[in-house]
């Protein structure tokens, strides 16, 4: 089996000789290690969105009694790569009146703070750009900038549903925030550690998974992240009957396609984070770590992909309620229930 570690280990070792050999610093070899990682998570990046993209359509397909894309490629295979290569051939369009720069960042803001979750992410053993020890209040952290994108597109693009569904998202981001932070705070109570692989390494074992101590905790994540990835039910910035496509209406070509790739990379990312915070990570016997990985992480994406296709929309005063009436006051219990057990079971 392809052991991706001993490969990355052998390619960080490579890029270390060639610039020492150059005369330059230490603070050089660290430079290029992150650029050229960086590049290969963009790279990763955009596989997954196409591959993703591919499947849900699949998805969608059999839950609805149809076949999906069938003709480019095999059972559709690079319907996607034509569907990508017809965005970057679509004309920009900008309105009249907007706000010239706040339109053009918006996009950008969006999805570098996408791409920027996978810095903490650990893929397998070994395969983590940087193991911070607050690796997991960083992706929190990070992730906030995803409401200041999606205020910015709807704000500058001169129409009322843009407004509104920007505004809509950034109440319905925000508010499930908060408890998706408590479902993990549980986590962080249980192993004493932000480090997001100290807490993959404290779940060596089947029975180790936090899982079985968190299943009230991984309920209320994987509700609340839902509702973060803008997924059915939650879906409402983009109520096509009320708001067209709410905040992305006024963009067209790439800059359209940043949104939707960041809407499905943070779909990756929540289903990433469940399972090295809930499924023992890159931990499992026999596959290499980063098949095990995969596996997990694609088995929670198909269960956003399940919610989709199968419950109806909520309404905009449901949605809130839900949030703040239930999920947040749920998310306390959870933690006053894990700190009892930590006082009453621990030495």
């Amino acid at each position: 089996m392809l052991e991706l570690d001993k490969l990355v280990k052998l390619v960080g070792d490579g890029i270390e000789a060639v610039v020492t050999a150059l005369g330059l610093g230490p603070t050089w070899v660290t430079l290029v290690q992150l650029i050229v990682a960086a590049l290969v998570v963009v790279v990763f990046a955009a596989l997954v969105v196409l591959f993703l993209v591919w499947w849900e359509r699949k998805v969608s397909a059999r839950f609805q009694m149809r076949l999906g894309p069938m003709r480019v490629g095999w059972h559709g295979t690079i319907q996607t790569i034509a569907d990508a290569l017809k965005l970057l051939q679509k004309e920009l369009i900008t309105p009249a009146n907007v706000d010239r720069g706040i339109y053009f960042w918006a996009p950008v803001v969006t999805f570098v703070a996408a791409m920027a979750v996978y810095v903490t992410v650990p893929f397998g053993k070994g395969l983590i750009v940087r193991d911070l020890n607050i690796g997991i209040l960083y992706i929190l952290s990070i992730t906030t900038f995803t409401v200041i994108g999606l205020l910015m597109a709807g704000w500058s693009s001169n129409n009322k549903y843009a407004l509104l569904g920007g505004f809509r998202s950034a109440a319905q981001v925000v508010s499930y925030e908060v408890p998706m932070a408590l479902a993990i705070v549980a986590v962080v109570m249980l192993t004493q550690t932000l480090s997001m692989g100290e807490i993959v390494s404290q779940q060596a074992k089947f029975y180790q998974w936090y899982i079985w101590r968190q299943p009230l905790g991984f309920l209320i994540y994987l509700v609340a992240a839902t509702a973060e990835c803008n997924r059915t039910p939650f879906d409402l910035p983009e109520a096509d009957s009320e708001l067209v496509a709410g905040f992305v209406t006024e963009y067209s070509g790439m800059k359209f396609a940043m949104f939707f790739l960041a809407e499905f990379l943070n779909m990756f990312t929540v289903a990433a984070i469940a399972t090295t915070l809930f499924f023992g990570g890159w931990n499992g016997p026999f596959l290499p770590s980063w098949m095990w990985f995969l596996i997990k992480t694609l088995a929670g994406v198909f269960v956003l992909m399940w919610f989709r296709w199968t419950y109806p929309r909520l309404r905009v005063d449901q949605l809130m309620s839900f949030a703040w009436k239930f999920l947040l006051p749920l998310a306390f219990i959870n933690i006053v229930l894990t700190g009892l057990g930590i006082y009453i079971f621990r030495p």
